[in-house]
């Protein structure tokens, strides 16, 4: 587990995230995950972009394949079995309270934005909207601090213990 502040992103990590994104990476303030190879997993991001505009998410799933696995999650309708066990479940949802609070305590070593105050990233803290922002937050904060992120990671096809990044269309 890594958390902020982190060390200085090296121009080797920026090439990766270009190919992985598709374009130049903004705002990245380090590597908060990486995958079994070393190739950034989850980029930590400036709460408040380079052009000016307020960016909440500081977490950031960049690696293809671990965005792939999330968006079909998304699509079999993963969300609203999360989103139905954070509703029945209190300690779920006390869980995922501090998950958001964590979240925020991060982003703000960042700096403070008064756009975003209080706003962390995949529905946080009541409700389930973003898997890809919740596995990225369960990524870089580590097993047991976001409930439904490291959910969304157990039910995905994706593992962080498994490099994929050498297979074609996986951005390694």
């Amino acid at each position: 587990m890594t958390t902020p502040p982190y060390p200085p992103v090296s121009d080797a990590d920026l090439a990766v995230l270009r190919e992985q994104l598709g374009r130049p990476a903004r705002g990245v303030v380090g590597i908060a995950a990486r995958c079994v190879c070393g190739n950034p997993t989850v980029v930590a991001t400036a709460p408040r972009l380079p052009d000016g505009t307020p960016f909440p998410t500081f977490y950031y799933l960049t690696h293809p394949a671990a965005t792939a696995a999330m968006s079909v999650l998304e699509a079999d309708h993963v969300m609203r079995e999360l989103s139905d066990e954070l509703a029945a479940d209190e300690e779920v949802a006390a869980a995922y309270s501090r998950a958001h609070e964590a979240y925020l305590r991060d982003r703000a070593q960042y700096g403070e934005v008064d756009e975003i105050a209080g706003i962390s990233a995949g529905g946080m803290p009541t409700r389930v909207k973003c898997l890809h922002a919740l596995a990225g937050h369960a990524l870089a904060a580590g097993p047991g601090v976001n409930p439904i992120g490291d959910r969304a990671l157990a039910l995905s096809s994706w593992s962080p213990e498994r490099c994929v990044c050498a297979q074609p269309g996986s951005g390694g």
